[in-house]
């Protein structure tokens, strides 16, 4: 029965998408990858709500549910009973009477989980500028697929059917990303750190200095090029959300200054790379809200970079990897000495494989710790962190890590504001290690 609901509820909301995208005739602004595509979404939110009326998901609205209901409203949330209804009303009202202030440009991300996916987005709306942000070597979702390549053809069909009109950004340091320029008949724009990059970041660093922390980096594009600074989030995906914000921010008229002056006030969302004061004067590095090899791997290259008394890195399962799980988790744990980690805390089964390659890569017995329970690591972490000690909290959402976050974290009481996953629906479910 419930499936016969979700199917039901799926097939009105592509129609009233599609009937509002065309009384209202927003720009689209697409974004799909394997990685960094909620913090690319809301840096091209940032830059473009400066001079145009923006919609963008505030949460992970990407698949066959939540991107119509984007298209369809600012909706906060999916809870209570009678929320779908009031969605459905609501269309319907919309397209009865106009509404003013519907946005000019939606910026919609585009999720793939399985095969076919990307295709019934786009039949929902075809952008008209596509972001492809990184794929990496071996992708989340990968599971439900033939292998990567699989993937990147799924997530690829989003440039491939651009307009000869349109514009596909594609990460220049991304070496699948860029395959997909060979599909796409839009005008190619790429971003990076690479010279051959149109928008290019160069100057780039993290800064940490035991009390506060963010990146700086310089955009150049056609001969110019302007300083960034981004606070309180860490790691060279914030530059790369910047960078693909810039170049969407061009195509809409706007100059480099302009662009940088917005932004100045982009905040990275939660549980991507923030940096949140800890207890017993620690600071955490929380990228909790998911976790693939590449994500991992951008992760702890930013804890490595930094300085600090201490790095603890607290790891979760990486989920979704299908028959590359143990090649992913081992050869994670194998580098985890040679990126500085001093002490290493993993929640899970494949936490587990983590834990035991770091062991055969050379960190000792004494600084490794595996758990089952969330809430068991939250409090051993808590007994053996020390002043001055920085911490990296990373794994796959259903591992739900925001909890050892929240045990560690300085003001437990704004959890709802600073941590992922916060809502009523998300808090009232366990997770894979939780007690409930």
């Amino acid at each position: 029965m419930k499936k016969l609901f979700l199917k039901l509820l799926q097939w009105k909301l592509k129609i009233l998408a599609r009937a509002t995208i065309a009384r209202y005739s927003p720009g689209v602004v697409g974004v799909t990858g394997s990685v960094g595509k909620t913090s690319t979404k809301e840096a091209i939110r940032t830059v473009l709500e400066k001079e145009r009326r923006v919609r963008a998901p505030s949460k992970n609205f990407n698949n066959e549910l939540g991107l119509p209901l984007v298209i369809l409203g600012d909706w906060k949330s999916t809870d209570g009973f009678f929320f779908w209804p009031r969605v459905i009303l609501a269309a319907l009202w919309q397209l009865m009477v106009k509404n003013k202030n519907y946005p000019e440009i939606l910026v919609l991300e585009y999720a793939v989980d399985r095969p076919g996916d990307m295709k019934y987005l786009l039949d929902i709306v075809r952008p008209h500028i596509g972001i492809f942000t990184a794929m990496g070597e071996i992708p989340v979702h990968v599971e439900y697929f033939t292998g990567p390549d699989a993937v990147m053809r799924e997530k690829a069909r989003l440039i491939s059917q651009l307009p000869a009109t349109g514009f596909a950004i594609l990460n220049a340091d991304d070496p699948l990303v860029m395959e997909a320029k060979a599909q796409t008949r839009a005008q190619v724009i790429t971003f990076g750190f690479e010279d051959r990059a149109d928008v290019r970041v160069s100057n780039f660093t993290n800064r940490f200095d035991g009390t506060s922390g963010g990146v700086g980096c310089k955009l150049g594009y056609s001969g110019s090029m302007v300083p960034v600074r981004i606070e309180n989030a860490l790691g060279k995906s914030q530059a790369y959300a910047a960078a693909a914000a810039a170049a969407t921010g061009l195509i809409f008229g706007m100059n480099l200054v302009k662009i940088a002056e917005a932004l100045a006030s982009y905040e990275a969302p939660a549980g991507r790379l923030k940096l949140i004061q800890g207890i017993k004067d620690t600071f955490i590095i929380d990228d909790t809200y998911n976790a693939a090899p590449a994500s991992m791997s951008v992760a702890l290259d930013t804890l490595k970079s930094l300085n600090a008394k201490r790095k603890v890195a607290v790891l979760g399962d990486m989920l979704e990897l299908g028959k590359y799980t143990l090649e992913a988790h081992e050869g994670l744990g194998k580098s985890l000495k040679k990126r500085g980690v001093d002490l290493l805390i993993t929640v899970g089964i494949r936490g587990k494989l983590i834990a035991e390659a770091a062991i055969r890569g050379g960190l000792s017995e004494k600084a490794v710790a595996t758990f089952m329970n969330v809430g068991e690591a939250g409090k051993f972490l808590q007994s053996k962190i020390q002043k001055g000690d920085l911490i990296l909290v990373k794994g796959s959402q259903g591992v739900r890590l925001e909890k050892v976050v929240e045990e560690v974290m300085a003001e437990p009481s704004r959890a709802r504001t600073f941590l992922a996953r916060q809502n009523d629906e998300w808090l009232k479910r366990p997770g894979l290690y939780t007690e409930e």
